[in-house]
């Protein structure tokens, strides 16, 4: 029996070899593709615990973007408000002055004006705290980042309040040159209509059209100066000798200065003036509404041209609008600027570009 079966082995020699060849291979092949699958698994697990990460990070920084703007409405509304004092005008008016005329001439150009700063002002502050406190968060997500090459932080915290106070230029400088422009442009469009000229929601949106035009058209600025100096050198300027934050501050500041330069912003930004006039214009159309008795004046389809009112009456409406749109309190004016999509969808771009480590973004 044994020698029957040693013979048939040997007959059969090279078809047993060729077998446990093959069946060695593929279970060899087998365990090589199940530690490739879990090598797969692992890196898909870390690369979306990884980005669960990032998202939640990027989240409540965009959080704190919105507290930080609602935090920094009341000092802009009372840097405007300094400068363009229409309070002082009002109570002349009480005592019965002489020049009543002239201080209500006055009291039209400084109402407007101030509203107007007061949009363009709060559009801005929006979309520049969006850039600066989304590169920022980019570096922040950096320096906290697992297997961080250098233990050199990107954005130590003096840093950030260096670079974070730059935020004074849209509340000194750059607003009085805002309103500057901006007074120029009332002027040349309201300063020949008279007080008791009667105006509709739609001639005053033409109104602020003209001035709008005036304004961003100004050839002597761009609307990013406003937000931002264009001196390059400000802190070198004001150091001796720089320190190794300074040098920091300073990229940072000329990284802003690239991003407040790109079409890209240019377009978030028209978008989000666009946004706060249309706010405006519905703030304003609640106080031109008809009578609710007349009901076929209100259902015309031009009810807003239809109901109308004198400049005079108009300009107590267009002067307290201010306490609405710097509201410190979420109104629906700064919801608006912050909840737009573009301006979140550019601010998750910022936020990208700064938290991809350098050697990725070759």
């Amino acid at each position: 029996m044994f020698s029957s079966v040693w013979n048939f082995i040997k007959r059969h020699k090279n078809k047993f070899i060729f077998t446990g060849a093959v069946v060695g291979g593929v279970y060899f092949l087998g365990k090589y593709a199940q530690k490739k699958v879990r090598d797969i698994q692992e890196r898909e697990a870390t690369e979306y615990i990884a980005q669960a990460r990032r998202q939640f990070h990027f989240e409540s920084n965009q959080r704190t973007c919105n507290m930080t703007v609602l935090s920094m409405l009341p000092p802009l509304r009372e840097a405007i408000v300094n400068q363009l004092n229409s309070e002082s005008l009002t109570a002349l008016l009480k005592s019965k002055p002489a020049n009543k005329l002239e201080i209500w001439e006055d009291l039209k150009i400084i109402s407007f004006t101030r509203t107007i700063v007061a949009v363009y002002s709060t559009c801005m502050l929006v979309v520049l705290l969006r850039v600066q406190l989304n590169i920022i968060g980019g570096y922040l997500y950096l320096d906290n980042s697992v297997g961080k090459n250098s233990t050199t932080p990107l954005a130590p915290p003096d840093v950030q309040q260096q670079y974070l106070s730059s935020i004074q230029h849209l509340l000194g400088d750059g607003l009085t040159g805002l309103m500057t422009v901006v007074k120029k442009a009332v002027q040349n469009s309201l300063g020949s209509v008279s007080l008791k000229q009667n105006m509709s929601v739609l001639e005053l949106e033409q109104q602020l059209s003209w001035i709008r035009a005036e304004v961003e058209a100004n050839s002597e600025r761009s609307m990013s100066w406003y937000m931002l100096a264009d001196d390059e050198n400000a802190l070198a300027d004001q150091a001796c000798g720089l320190t190794e934050n300074d040098l920091v501050t300073i990229r940072l500041l000329n990284e802003t200065r690239d991003m407040l330069d790109s079409p890209d912003f240019n377009t978030v930004l028209n978008a989000s003036f666009n946004r706060g006039f249309s706010r405006l214009l519905d703030n304003l159309a609640e106080f031109f509404r008809p009578p609710p008795c007349d009901s076929a004046l209100s259902s015309a389809p031009d009810s807003l041209s239809a109901v109308s009112m004198p400049l005079a009456k108009i300009i107590p409406i267009i002067n307290g609008q201010i306490n609405t749109i710097c509201s410190e309190t979420p109104s629906y004016f700064v919801q608006d600027l912050l909840m737009n999509d573009q301006v979140k969808e550019f601010a998750a771009n910022v936020y990208e570009t700064f938290s991809t480590p350098q050697e990725l973004q070759k």
